[in-house]
Order: structure tokens, then sequence, then C-alpha cells
């Protein structure tokens, strides 16, 4: 991609991390963990997946705190430490990071635009991430997958079935037909992938659909990142196998 910024000002830093031990993950949203300091703590999982191959009890996993008396859990689960790669689970990191990339101008698939939107209504009861608009350019629309599936150095969505994730593609190929840009960005938050693939075996119905809105039009773009314990970018885009 050609970047020449400092690591930091192409992504997102962490805030401080606080490192131990995953005891369990449970009930889609809780983590248990031990502290360095031994201390045992629950905390957030912002992630409904199944995080399959990434929440091994006693696999070192780094937290963020947060002291804000409004919320019940004061800490978050953001990266786990597995054996080949950093791998965040964070599925708010995802849209923040490409928001940031895309108007940046470091995505050159997106590139172009004079403004990014987030969080943009497409009808009465769907929301998709970006927005893309400007420089007489028709407008594009990008819905953005948090992938931390990976096996045999393929990346995989989803990693468990979802019945949202059908209907973002549907929304997406409705405003491809209306004359707008659709693309469905699937954001691999870890190293360890060569390639990206719908999986099949867990959700065939959603690789079908992916499979189709992409022939009318539909752009899947998967990219994985640079990931530490300070901080989080982009790094390359990975092919698309269907």
């Amino acid at each position: 991609m050609g970047l020449k910024q400092p690591f930091e000002d192409q992504g997102l830093r962490w805030p401080k991390l606080y490192r131990g031990r995953l005891i369990k993950r449970y009930k889609r949203f809780l983590a248990d963990v031990t502290l360095d300091s031994g201390e045992i703590v629950t905390a957030h999982c912002s992630n409904s997946g199944r995080m399959t191959g990434c929440n091994q009890p006693g696999r070192p996993v780094y937290l963020s705190f947060h002291d804000n008396p409004k919320r019940k859990l004061k800490y978050t689960w953001e990266l786990i430490e597995m054996p080949t790669s950093m791998v965040g689970v964070n599925t708010l990191v995802p849209n923040r990071l490409v928001a940031k990339a895309v108007g940046g101008g470091l995505v050159p698939e997106l590139a172009g635009y004079e403004t990014v939107a987030s969080e943009v209504r497409v009808n009465k009861s769907s929301r998709l991430d970006l927005k893309l608009s400007g420089n007489g350019l028709p407008d594009a629309y990008v819905e953005i997958k948090n992938c931390t599936l990976v096996e045999e150095g393929c990346a995989r969505f989803p990693d468990a079935p979802t019945l949202r994730g059908q209907k973002h593609l549907k929304e997406l190929a409705r405003l491809k037909a209306d004359g707008a840009r659709a693309v469905i960005f699937f954001l691999v938050q870890r190293t360890d992938a060569e390639r990206f693939r719908p999986a099949d075996d867990i959700d065939p119905a959603y690789g079908r659909l992916l499979r189709e809105v992409a022939k009318k039009g539909v752009e899947p773009i998967a990219y994985d990142v640079e990931i530490s314990t300070q901080a989080i970018r982009l790094r390359r885009i990975l092919p698309c196998v269907f």
C-alpha cells in the first residue's frame, strides 16, 4: 500500500492495555480473566460470534479499562495472543479503523471521495456502516464485517449463522441496482491469513447469497491488519476466493 506515515497515524492506538490469561468466555458477552497482577476480573466481550479459534482458555489476552460509572463492567477484552498471530476481538474496532483509513486515503479501492459518513440509514429498519460521496462519483455504501476465523491461512466469515449479515447483503444488492456503488468489506483482525472465502460449512445460505450479490456487482473487499499491543492498522488486501 506504500504507507509512509507513522504506524499509529495510519490506524488506531489502543488505550492502556492490561495483560492476563483467559479463564473462559461465556454468555457471548462475558469473559473471566486472571490479570498478571493476580486479580480475577470479568470483562465485556464485544463480539457476538462464536470466536472459533480465538477463545482458548489459558491464552494471553489484553484488556482495556474504562472508569465510567455507567458501565457495569470496567474492562473490555481487546486482544488475544494466538500461536500464529495477535487477534483483535473487539467488533467495534473495524468500523472505526476502516472509516479512518478510507478518510485518510489509505484504501486505494475506495479512494477519491470527499466525505465519509458513518452509520447511514438506508431504509426504515437498516443502516450500513459507511457512505462515501463527492467528487462527482456515484455514492458508495460500505458494510464492514469483522473476521477473526482463520484456518490453514484462509480467513473465513461468518463464524456463526447470521441472518443480519444476509440482510446487509440484500440491502447492498438493492442499492447497487439503484445505481450506487456497493461494497462488503471484510476486516481480518489478525496477520496469518493469505486469502478470504465465505464459511460455507458454517452458514451456507450466507455463502450462496454473497456469491449471488457479487455477480450483481456488489464488491467484496478483504484486508488484514498489522497489529500489536500499541496499535492496529490496515496492512494489505487479500484475494477473495469464491
